[in-house]
């Protein structure tokens, strides 16, 4: 009940959304608190050896050449046989990685020397060198036929992999972010790094696909002691750094459109985005109040006042029945029990603590156009011309739109109103390429593909896709928050519970606050890295995108993201599941004090949880991602009755997220009904406010629904059948092309000279004698072949 007086009057919520968090922040998530003890044993492992190489020493009075060094001596402590040696010397390389924090005063100073010693690890090859470990690691029978015999998994079990992915993972974040004062060997360093990640250099195959691999084997249950979190978390990470966040998306979508030919894009999305305000949801009580009033029978007039709701431009009309003020949206959700949030009970507890007086009416500002460009597609205005000749001249010209003659001149004007609105993306042009290779396979010859970290990474994960997204999503429903503890879900816990459970109830609480966060933290890398997946591949080519996004869809991405919303959003989003003086580099740094319950209640002084946040945000996205333009996924929106479960992520007053969310609530409000939009007036206000507008969309009408017979099956298998033809054209390639030109001359293939090994004119006789005079000519076999 307080988390929904809370959410009555949640305030604008400052998120700027981004590749990631603060530096430290990302550094901070790799560790559980259960986890904090090994700190002390890294720093331990370092000492004791630097001790007797330094001579009383610290790190950083070392000059370059005497840390590099030691660096070098450490390496070659990693390549003795005892297990306990290597792991001792994997700690102190962890140590250094870490900020050799003991010799730091504050939390600056870790991360200074953290990024500075990443560096000089990679440069002295120590990634090669934990790859290798790695490797031995993922193939340790022993650790995977242990763990699968204990009855409860717990750090112990992933120890050594856990100080490997954390080198890792600390080189990869420390080398991928980029600061100002960097030097120019650092610069030259993250692109050879970027490189070396991306391509396979060391294997057969790019790094991330090692990962992927790592955990399809935990979802299979064949190691159940890998620690998912950190493989996550690196995984994300690797992928960012290789492939390009954001901002390097949308330079590459601008450079491939100039390179294609097509106009530039109207906007950069990223800022029309940034500069969008909130809108205000509905006060939450007031309306509970006004039905309740309503159901009793008390239809008292009342003062005007501004329309508290998400349409923040529009004032109440004056000329308005004030009978007819209620707010419809609630009531029909009430009305549908899809929404009901409060029993009957809660809602009368709840109505006697709303405040007397009325908050002060704001002053608003009207804005000056809409923040988006209209856009058209090609296909808009082919039906718009056939509807327009089927009306007017009885007949159609198929896919011509440039004959107007016969139509009358309002039509001219549309016609060319829609083509300066005209918008061809990248995909249109793919798929247009794609339909003329598959057309004509010998003329057009061999298609021309660019070697691109994209290009090279969907290869490398092409057959065991479908492995991947169904791993991923298993992940993802287990850490999510609406789940409910299966027998038979997989355990994403081994990571973050320690040997011996807590007895005492602070220890309890500890731990609860450790496993909240270790889930929120899996969702938001898999959120992260499944976006970053499907907006790369869309951009490299259109089918590949497709084959993730069906692939996803068949695993039912899309009620588990549905199920993932069905919760009360606001305490997701505003959970204090962290303990701020136990995150790295704080704990390293400073004495830990005294922990009680009531600064384990506490949490941060922050408005919102930055991750929690940035997860729902990317889970929409992908959301939107899988739907738009695909009627069958649209109608599993309507079906899985998503409208009230979306309609309730709206009281998060962030404009990103209010945006996400009502592109999807557009897409369906043709198929949810004339009494629903009727219904949700200020929702299709908030909606024609903030959501680009497409020309001849019927969105918020709908009329020809039921004329129009979608056969939403053939839609996907059109759509499968297409992908595989690209991927069996492009990646299928059989070494002996059937579209090979034979030669069959005699005299040519005669002719030919071989290059034949030096020595061949002493054993010519004897070849002679072996394959040609001993061998019985088989004349049959001729015959078969004429």
């Amino acid at each position: 009940r307080r988390s929904l007086q809370g959410s009555v009057d949640c305030p604008n919520l400052e998120f700027e959304y981004g590749d990631t968090d603060g530096h430290g922040a990302e550094l901070s998530e790799l560790y559980s608190y259960t986890e904090e003890p090994e700190l002390g044993t890294n720093r331990r492992c370092f000492e004791e050896d630097f001790r007797a190489q330094a001579q009383g020493r610290r790190w950083p009075e070392l000059d370059g050449a005497q840390q590099k060094a030691y660096v070098m001596h450490l390496l070659d402590g990693l390549e003795v046989v005892n297990r306990d040696k290597r792991l001792r010397v994997a700690r102190a390389i962890l140590y250094l990685a870490q900020g050799v924090f003991g010799d730091c005063d504050n939390e600056g100073d870790v991360l200074h020397w953290s990024r500075h010693n990443s560096f000089l690890l990679y440069q002295l090859g120590t990634f090669t060198a934990f790859l290798e470990l790695l490797n031995m690691e993922i193939d340790n029978s022993q650790a995977c036929s242990s763990a699968l015999r204990k009855p409860a998994i717990s750090l112990a079990d992933s120890t050594e992999l856990r100080v490997l992915l954390s080198v890792m993972y600390l080189m990869v974040e420390n080398i991928r972010a980029e600061q100002e004062p960097d030097p120019p060997e650092w610069k030259t360093c993250r692109e050879t790094f970027r490189m070396e990640l991306s391509l396979p250099v060391h294997t057969d195959e790019p790094f991330a696909l090692l990962l992927f691999t790592m955990v399809t084997k935990f979802c299979s249950g064949h190691a159940p002691h890998f620690p998912m979190k950190k493989v996550l978390l690196l995984l994300w990470k690797v992928l960012l750094f290789t492939l390009g966040g954001f901002e390097a998306l949308q330079a590459l979508k601008v450079r491939k459109r100039e390179e294609l030919g097509l106009p530039p894009l109207p906007e950069d999305s990223i800022q029309v985005m940034r500069s969008m305000r909130a809108a205000s949801p509905p006060t939450y009580s007031i309306e509970l109040m006004e039905q309740q009033q309503q159901k009793r029978g008390h239809r008292s007039r009342r003062p005007l006042m501004k329309q508290d709701s998400l349409d923040i431009y529009n004032e109440r009309d004056p000329f308005k029945n004030d009978e007819a003020g209620i707010d419809e949206e609630e009531s029909d959700d009430m009305d549908s029990g899809i929404e009901g949030e409060l029993d009957l009970m809660e809602r009368d507890t709840i109505i006697p603590a709303m405040p007397a007086q009325r908050p002060p009416i704001e002053r608003v500002s009207f804005p000056k156009g809409l923040p988006w460009a209209p856009k058209v597609r090609q296909k808009d205005i082919e039906h718009f011309l056939e509807a327009s000749r089927n009306k007017f001249i009885g007949f159609t010209l198929g896919q011509d739109t440039e004959t107007l003659i016969g139509l009358p001149r309002p039509i001219h004007e549309s016609v060319k109103t829609l083509k300066q609105h005209k918008y061809i993306s990248i995909s249109d042009v793919q798929i247009k390429n794609e339909e003329e290779l598959e057309k004509c396979p010998m003329s057009l010859g061999e298609e021309e593909v660019q070697e691109t970290p994209c290009e090279i990474l969907y290869r490398a994960m092409l057959y065991n896709l479908p492995q991947y997204m169904i791993a991923l999503l298993k992940i993802l429903l287990a850490a999510a928050p609406t789940s409910k503890a299966k027998t038979d879900s997989i355990n994403i816990l081994a990571d973050v519970l320690p040997e011996e459970m807590p007895i005492t109830v602070l220890q309890s609480m500890k731990l609860g606050i450790d496993v909240n966060r270790h889930k929120e933290i899996i969702v938001k890398s898999i959120s992260a890295l499944l976006l970053l997946l499907l907006k790369h591949f869309k951009l490299n080519h259109i089918y590949q995108f497709e084959y993730v996004s069906q692939h996803l869809v068949f695993a039912n991405c899309i009620p588990l993201i549905l199920k993932f919303f069905n919760q009360n959003i606001m305490s997701y989003i505003t959970a204090k599941n962290s303990i701020s003086v136990l995150d790295y580099p704080h704990c390293t740094v400073h004495d830990l004090p005294e922990l009680t319950a009531e600064s384990l209640e506490a949490g941060d002084n922050n408005q919102f949880c930055w991750r929690n946040l940035f997860s729902c945000i990317n889970l929409l996205r992908i959301l939107n991602k899988l739907t738009k333009w695909k009627h069958s996924r649209t109608m599993m929106l309507v079906v899985f009755k998503s409208a009230p479960i979306l309609k309730r992520a709206l009281k998060v007053k962030q404009a990103m997220m209010q945006l996400y969310v009502l592109k999807l609530l557009k897409i369906q409000t043709k198929y949810l009904g004339r009494q629903w939009r009727k219904s949700n007036m200020k929702t299709m206000s908030a909606i024609y406010q903030k959501v680009r507008h497409r020309m001849n969309d019927d969105w918020a009408y709908g009329n020809d629904i039921d004329a129009r017979p979608w056969d939403f099956q053939a839609e996907e298998c059109t759509l499968r059948a297409n992908i595989e033809a690209f991927n069996s054209r492009r990646y299928d390639k059989p070494q002996d092309s059937e579209f090979a030109p034979v030669d069959n001359c005699l005299q040519s293939v005669l002719g030919q000279r071989l290059e034949l090994p030096e020595d061949f004119h002493y054993s010519y006789e004897l070849w002679l004698e072996r394959e040609v005079f001993s061998q019985p000519i088989r004349w049959e076999e001729l015959l078969r072949y004429q």
